[in-house]
C-alpha cells in the first residue's frame, strides 16, 4: 500500500458541520471550496493570453468553438481527478505508482515533469513580460521580481492552505474584472459572435495549431494531477453518504470555477477580435498586443490588459510549481525542498531569454507541448475512475466513461495531425 509522504490536513469544524448536515446551500459549499479554484488559475495561465491573443486576431470569432469545447472537457476531466482523490485518499501520480508497471511510471513522471516546466516557462514569462511593459523594465529584471513574488506566494502555504487559496481567489478575480472591463471597451459584434461560437470551423491549417495550442493551454496536464492531490485528504468522511455529498459539491466548485475561467478564455478571444481582426490580423504577440492597444483603444485598455497578464502570470506560476512538487512525490515518492523545485523550474525561462528565443513564441510552443503531454493523465484518469476494484461504488457511470474516451481521442487525433505537421509528412 502507498505511504503518505506528507501529514493530513486537520478537517475544519465547518467540513463537519455539513457532512452533520447543519450546513445547507451556499454556506454547505464554502467549506470545501478551493481546490477548483486553485485549479482554474491553470486555465488563465500567459500561456492562454498568447494563443487566445492569436487566435482572436487571426481569425476572430471563429475559433471560439473550440474554447468552449476545451473548457467543456476541462470540466469532465477534473471532476474526474477531485473525485479520483476524494474517494481514493490518494493523488493520481500515487495511484499510477502503486497500480502501472514501474517503466511506465517513470516515463509517465519524466513527461509529466517536462510538462511541468513548460508550464513555469509559459507562467513566469508572461509575468515578466507584464512587468516589464508596464513599467518600462528589463525582461531579465521583470523575471527577477516575479521569481521574487511567486516564492513569497508559496511560502503562504506554511501558513495554512487557506491563506494562499484565497490568495489564488483574488488574482483569479483581478484577471476576471480586467477582462469584464476589456469588453466594455473593444468592439464586439455580438451577433457574429453568437453565430460561430456553436459552429465549429477551422479556416485553415494554421488555424488547427492553434486549436491544438489552446486545447494544451486549456486542458492542462498537471492541473489533472494537481487536483486529485489538493481533494485526498482535504475533509475524512465516515459513510459513503458523506463520500458522495462531498463528491456533490466538488463538481459544483468545478462547474463554477471553470465556468469563470471559460468565460475569461472567451473573452480574450472576443478582446483580440474586437481590437485587431479587422485591421491587425497579424498581431501574435503579447507585446505587439499591448503596443497596438494604446492607439486603438487607449491607454487604460492596455493598462488593464498588463494588469491581468500579470496577475495571471504571478498565480498560475505558484499552482505550476506545486503541481510540480506533488507530481515528483508521487510518482517517486521523492520531495525536494519549495526553493530548489522553483530554481529549477525557472532555468528554462531564463535560459530562453538569455538564447534570445522570441518570449511569445515560446509561450505558444509550450501550449503545444503541454497538449503532446495532455493524454497521459487523461487516459490514466479515465482508467483508475473506471476500475472497481480503485473506485467502489463510485465507479464512472459508462455515459461518464463514453464521454471521456471520445474527449480523448479527439486530443490525441489533434496531437498526431499537429506532430505529423510537425515532422513534415503532412502539410496544415
Amino acid at each position: 500500500m502507498l505511504q503518505k509522504a506528507t501529514p493530513e490536513r486537520p478537517e475544519e469544524p465547518a467540513m463537519r458541520e455539513v457532512l452533520d448536515g447543519h450546513r445547507r446551500g451556499l454556506s454547505a459549499l464554502l467549506p470545501f471550496a478551493g481546490p477548483a479554484v486553485v485549479v482554474s488559475v491553470a486555465y488563465i495561465d500567459p500561456g492562454n493570453f498568447a494563443t487566445n491573443i492569436q487566435a482572436g486576431a487571426r481569425y476572430g470569432y471563429a475559433l471560439l468553438w473550440v474554447v468552449l469545447m476545451a473548457n467543456l472537457v476541462a470540466m469532465l476531466f477534473q471532476s474526474l481527478s477531485a473525485r479520483l482523490g476524494i474517494v481514493t485518499g490518494h493523488s493520481l501520480a500515487e495511484l499510477c505508482r502503486e497500480h502501472l508497471p514501474k517503466p511506465l511510471v517513470y516515463v509517465m513522471w519524466v513527461v509529466s515533469e517536462l510538462a511541468a516546466m513548460a508550464t513555469d516557462l509559459a507562467e513566469f514569462l508572461g509575468g515578466a513580460i507584464g512587468l516589464a511593459l508596464l513599467f518600462d523594465l528589463p525582461l531579465l529584471v521583470g523575471m527577477g521580481i516575479t521569481a521574487i513574488v511567486t516564492y513569497a506566494l508559496l511560502l503562504l502555504e506554511g501558513k495554512g492552505y487557506r491563506r494562499l487559496e484565497l490568495t489564488i481567489g483574488a488574482l483569479v478575480g483581478v484577471v476576471g474584472l480586467a477582462y469584464l472591463a476589456e469588453l466594455f471597451i473593444a468592439p464586439i459584434g455580438w451577433r457574429s459572435l453568437g453565430q460561430q461560437i456553436f459552429v465549429p470551423s477551422l479556416p485553415d491549417g494554421a488555424a488547427v495549431a492553434i486549436a491544438v495550442g489552446i486545447i494544451g493551454a486549456t486542458v492542462m496536464p498537471h492541473a489533472l494531477f494537481l487536483h486529485s492531490g489538493l481533494t485526498e485528504r482535504r475533509a475524512r468522511p465516515k459513510t459513503t453518504d458523506e463520500r458522495r455529498r462531498i463528491i456533490g459539491l466538488s463538481n459544483l466548485e468545478v462547474i463554477l470555477a471553470l465556468s469563470v475561467a471559460g468565460l475569461i478564455n472567451l473573452a480574450m478571444v472576443v478582446m483580440a477580435a474586437g481590437a485587431f481582426h479587422g485591421s491587425h490580423p497579424d498581431v501574435a504577440k503579447i507585446e505587439t498586443a499591448y503596443q497596438t492597444l494604446v492607439p486603438l483603444l487607449g491607454g487604460a485598455a492596455a493598462t488593464i490588459f498588463l494588469i491581468s497578464l500579470i496577475a495571471s502570470g504571478f498565480s498560475s506560476s505558484v499552482v505550476g510549481t506545486m503541481a510540480g512538487q506533488m507530481i515528483m512525490q508521487g510518482f517517486v515518492n521523492f520531495r525536494i525542498p519549495l526553493w530548489l523545485r522553483r530554481a529549477v523550474t525557472m532555468l528554462p525561462s531564463f535560459a530562453v531569454v538569455i538564447a534570445g528565443v522570441d518570449a511569445t513564441r515560446a509561450l505558444v510552443l509550450s501550449q503545444v507541448a503541454l497538449s503532446i503531454a495532455l493524454p497521459f493523465p487523461m487516459i490514466a484518469l479515465v482508467w483508475f475512475t473506471s476500475r472497481r476494484h480503485v473506485m467502489g461504488v463510485f465507479t464512472n457511470r459508462p455515459s461518464v466513461t463514453l464521454a471521456a474516451i471520445v474527449a480523448s481521442l479527439v486530443v490525441l487525433s489533434l496531437n498526431i495531425v499537429l506532430l505529423l505537421d510537425t515532422f513534415g509528412l503532412v502539410s496544415l
